[in-house]
């Protein structure tokens, strides 16, 4: 199979998986009568402890990999690509709606521009330009943005999903500057490594509390959390860093684009109404992450470097 074919399956997978995380999320905090289970740090403590436990066998067969080169940009996606973000979004999903994470969420491919230019020397092209523009207008006609946002009272909120995405751009131009060489199951693996001991003091430090009951609900809300940090969280995060390697920093940014398409989709079998204009939305989202895609494979065709498996 082609790299080119690879990458786009990996790009709808990935967008079906974490399309569904925010769900996963709420659904381990909440249960169904709206009552809290676990808090939004629980949640996220879980999330990083069990995807690095997950991982922890292929880690530790791995550590020779890690040297004095390496070992600051693996840190550096532990925590900007998993840790950090795993704490801010399950804040966020306290307050906001999925819609509103959602286009937060897509700002990664402009904080991607922003520091790959600043920092890693990106070489950008007025066709990424173009490209994230239409997605980025396609998106907010696919969720009404117009009539969402709210900022007034919830700036701490929006903002640690910013914070979010900065750290996502961060590990994204890491991975493609100096992590390359790595598989990206052992580039995974020891990333999520080297934060399962910061989780488990967390998880250890903040768990259970007063209002913890170990009944029924408790356990259903703690099985969605396991399947957000095994399959939402590190095989995830796995099939990303390979999508890294194999097409552009950009281009897997462009993930966090079809992930409103996905939630969509949800309502539909939700019983959900959709108007034309929010399929050309998606038209527009999907011809925007093309253009990326495009763009970054006629740039690189020449100097891409293949990890090896």
């Amino acid at each position: 199979m082609g790299d080119k074919l690879l990458s786009w399956i990996l790009l709808i997978i990935l967008a079906i998986i974490w399309g569904s995380s925010f769900i996963l999320m709420n659904k381990g905090m909440f249960g169904p009568d709206g009552s809290q289970l676990y808090t939004s740090n629980q949640v996220a403590a879980f999330r990083i402890f069990f995807a690095s436990l997950f991982l922890s066998p292929i880690a530790l067969r791995s550590l020779k990999i890690i040297n004095r080169q390496n070992f600051f940009p693996l840190l550096i996606v532990g925590l900007c690509g998993n840790f950090l973000p795993a704490f801010m979004f399950t804040y966020a999903e306290t307050a906001l709606n999925h819609s509103l994470v959602g286009v937060l969420n897509s700002t990664t491919p402009i904080f991607t521009i922003i520091l790959g230019v600043l920092f890693f020397k990106m070489q950008v092209t007025i066709w990424h330009i173009v490209g994230i523009g239409v997605s980025t207008f396609g998106l907010f006609g696919l969720l009404g943005i117009g009539a969402n946002l709210d900022f007034s009272s919830s700036i701490s909120y929006v903002l640690a999903v910013l914070f979010a995405t900065l750290c996502y751009a961060t590990s994204l131009n890491t991975i493609k500057r100096y992590l390359t060489h790595i598989p990206p199951i052992k580039l995974t693996s020891l990333a999520f490594f080297l934060v399962l001991i910061p989780s488990a003091i967390i998880l250890v430090s903040i768990f259970p509390d007063s209002s913890f009951e170990w009944n029924k609900e408790y356990q259903i809300g703690l099985v969605y959390i396991l399947i957000l940090g095994i399959i939402g969280t590190s095989i995830a995060v796995i099939l990303f860093n390979r999508m890294i390697q194999m097409s552009s920093a950009l281009f897997a940014s462009s993930v966090t684009y079809l992930i409103p398409i996905v939630a969509l989709i949800w309502g539909l079998a939700d019983g959900e109404d959709v108007n034309w204009i929010q399929v050309f939305s998606m038209l527009l989202i999907i011809g925007g992450v093309l253009m990326i895609n495009l763009a970054s494979r006629k740039r690189n065709s020449k100097k891409r470097i293949v990890p090896s498996a």
